[in-house]
């Protein structure tokens, strides 16, 4: 058993879920703006310790940011354009308002780019040039990929033409030599992302909030990483590919989750000394305080579906060596603040992976009133050690599940509780104070929540695509008497 301390501070706690495209903004998302920062003060002035959010990665035309072109690039998209107006980088009135609204973002982008290098100081010229050495490692590649994609009417790279895509020598240097203005674009794009998040974390360092990061499991087929580190996947240099990954059935669908990932090669990785996730955890500690590892199950096991299969029914368990690999990263970081999303239908052996370094997973209430007393989401069952939810990004929202929940469960919640579930707000308030109440040590509550809202805001419902991850939220929704309330569940309970 790997010592606790060493991996995750145990502090009780409460913490808020929700990501910076939630946050308000006039254009198409939030981003890491004042309204971040705004955010930030009013975790801490309610008492709140922990923000949480999901994967900060560059996303696809869905938005989903569990489908990130790069497991180390932010999302330009949440660049701050005020913060580039501040530096004289930008003028909007030069940018066309008749663009959509991420065109709009990245017109901008590319403005403060050619004004930065007019403008560039020693002191700019020096950061970029350290930002660009720093991250060696995968920028470069990333920008590059990115400037291809742009000359390719952003198709995916296995779409590409036989030389670039199987990154022939002398086709890739003649590809970085005619992109170059594009690649170096990306590079600043990346340099400001990760200024500006590093300022964002100061922040909140300060108004003592930690930042809760979120990790997928797998990468698509269409990143860089893919296209770039080919050897660490089970895929070929053409796109090719014979397994996929996903979920079998669940509570969340009747037929699986195919998400199409490709596999590690996990023997190839264990050879290397698994740097590839080094390296990625490197970034990742880089954003974040804590780090939820999405399907955690996947450092077992990983569902292998072939590839032509429809749905993801019939797959097989392939066991990994995740033990092996978090040996090697704890020998490697000092601090490895990993939180288990072990949802779903969890083994004794994903259990016991998890104890044996001492990762706390997460329980959700949601999941707990179904008559069943063995329910380990069920309030008496949760532990110091786990990560207490009213719902996650995946859920409906509490207002929505209390209008939507069956007459037993019903019954069964407000028995088990003593706590009334109707009128309907007064459920919501019924969940928080559990999650509040319990003795896990980190309880995070969703900012639909918060606002008593109901299921029209919902960021996500598993496998869907259109509609996901859109919902944003507006000051004017906050009811002072509910912060005030959750403030005072905050002290009661000792968070």
């Amino acid at each position: 058993m790997y010592t606790e301390a060493k991996i995750l501070n145990r502090q009780r706690r409460a913490g808020v879920l929700l990501h910076p495209t939630s946050l308000p903004s006039p254009l198409g998302n939030g981003d890491l703006g004042h309204q971040a920062y705004r955010f930030i003060e009013f975790l801490n002035a309610n008492g709140f310790k922990v923000w949480q959010m999901l994967p900060l990665g560059v996303t696809g035309k869905d938005k989903s940011p569990y489908y990130c072109l790069s497991s180390h690039a932010g999302n330009p998209l949440l660049i701050s354009l005020d913060w580039l107006e501040d530096k004289g980088w930008l003028n909007r009135n030069k940018i066309s308002l008749s663009e959509t609204e991420d065109d709009y973002r990245l017109s901008c982008l590319k403005q403060s780019f050619e004004n930065f290098q007019l403008q560039v100081n020693d002191e700019w010229g020096t950061a970029i040039k350290e930002f660009t050495q720093e991250n060696a490692n995968w920028l470069d590649e990333y920008a590059l990929f990115m400037a291809l994609k742009t000359r390719y009417h952003n198709k995916c790279w296995y779409e590409w033409p036989k030389p670039i895509r199987h990154r022939e020598a002398e086709s890739m240097a003649e590809a970085k030599r005619e992109l170059q203005a594009d690649i170096k674009q990306k590079i600043f794009e990346q340099f400001v992302f990760y200024f500006q998040w590093q300022e964002l974390r100061a922040y909140a360092e300060q108004h003592e909030v930690e930042l809760f990061g979120d990790m997928p499991m797998f990468v698509p087929p269409d990143s860089v990483d893919v296209w770039a580190q080919n050897e660490n996947f089970l895929i070929n240099n053409d796109g090719e590919l014979d397994y996929v990954a996903g979920v079998p059935p669940d509570f969340f669908s009747e037929t699986g989750q195919l998400w199409g990932n490709p596999l590690y090669d996990w023997a190839y990785m264990q050879e290397t000394n698994f740097s590839w996730w080094k390296e990625r955890l490197a970034t990742q500690l880089k954003f974040f305080d804590l780090i939820r590892v999405d399907h955690f199950r996947g450092l077992q096991a990983c569902w292998q579906v072939p590839y032509q299969e429809k749905t993801a029914i019939n797959g097989n368990w392939v066991e990994v060596p995740g033990r092996e690999m978090l040996v090697e990263l704890l020998a490697t970081f000092h601090n490895l603040p990993l939180v288990a999303e072990d949802l779903g239908v969890i083994t004794d052996p994903v259990i016991d992976l998890k104890n044996s370094f001492g990762i706390p997973g997460m329980k959700v209430l949601q999941f707990a009133f179904d008559g069943q007393n063995d329910n380990p989401h069920l309030p008496h069952l949760l532990k110091i050690g786990d990560t207490v939810y009213t719902g996650t990004h995946d859920n409906n929202t509490s207002l929505g599940w209390v209008g939507e929940i069956n007459h037993d469960d019903k019954r069964y919640f407000e028995d088990y509780t003593g706590l009334k579930i109707e009128p309907d707000e007064e459920g919501v308030y019924s969940m928080i104070r559990l999650a509040m109440s319990s003795v896990s040590f980190l309880c995070v509550v969703p900012m639909q929540d918060i606002l008593m809202l109901g299921s029209s805001a919902r960021m996500n419902v598993p496998g869907t695509v259109e509609g996901n991850w859109q919902w944003r939220f507006q000051w004017e929704q906050i009811k002072p008497k509910v912060i005030d309330d959750l403030a005072h569940f905050i002290t009661l309970y000792q968070r």
